[in-house]
């Protein structure tokens, strides 16, 4: 107890598989959470996503999952947002080579990601009523432009394409097919399916626009 007769609030212990003792806290605490509760994600869906189940793989307990987010969902966006960074916009000074770069990050990074919201996920929305999109905004960042419509943007900038009205779908059909082919194959593409897309069809799409 403190000098004024209250009990002080003891740091979390680590008390799971492994554990030596040592006491997390504020950010290393929350890490540890997310990235067990990343796990039971990937291993059980959202019908095995408990706050049971993240505290046992933790090591923790359910109160302190309790304190941080108050209901499930709360803990599951912020397990995504952990694990669904923006992927980094390259401005190389070209569109074709900013396109392709990013079109590969992205490919690598969202591969196996893509196919834990698309599976993984199915029971929540259909228990939240609401879709990917939803969810994708939501995890977007506020206020901030789709990938290629940066590239695009920097595009005309530097007069390699004319400034006329582009649509958004036209601006952002790279992203969408490459989307497209990982939700249909679950897998990541190979590279010449990512050159395909841009030099066969979005950059004389572009073009062509206006």
């Amino acid at each position: 107890m403190g000098d004024n007769g209250r009990t002080r609030a003891r740091p979390e212990q680590h008390s799971g598989s492994g554990a030596t003792g040592t006491r997390r806290r504020g950010r290393a605490l929350e890490d540890a959470i997310l990235d067990a509760a990343w796990e039971v994600l990937v291993d059980h869906g959202y019908t095995g996503f408990t706050f049971e189940a993240v505290a046992t793989r933790a090591g923790t307990s359910r109160p302190v999952l309790y304190r941080r987010w108050p209901q499930r969902e709360d803990l599951l966006l912020a397990t995504l947002a952990k694990n669904w960074q923006p992927v980094e916009i390259p401005d190389t000074g070209r569109l074709r080579d900013d396109a392709i770069t990013f079109l590969r990050r992205l490919n690598a990074d969202r591969a196996r990601n893509v196919v834990v919201m698309c599976i993984q996920l199915a029971d929540y929305f259909r228990d939240t009523g609401t879709s990917f999109c939803d969810l994708r905004d939501s995890l977007r960042p506020s206020g901030s432009s789709a990938p290629l419509q940066v590239i695009v943007c920097r595009a005309v900038e530097r007069g390699e394409l004319p400034d006329v009205p582009r649509t958004d779908r036209i601006l952002n059909l790279a992203f969408d097919l490459v989307r497209h082919d990982l939700l249909m194959t679950m897998d990541a593409l190979p590279d010449e399916s990512i050159v395909e897309i841009v030099d066969e069809v979005w950059l004389p799409l572009l073009k062509a626009a206006g």
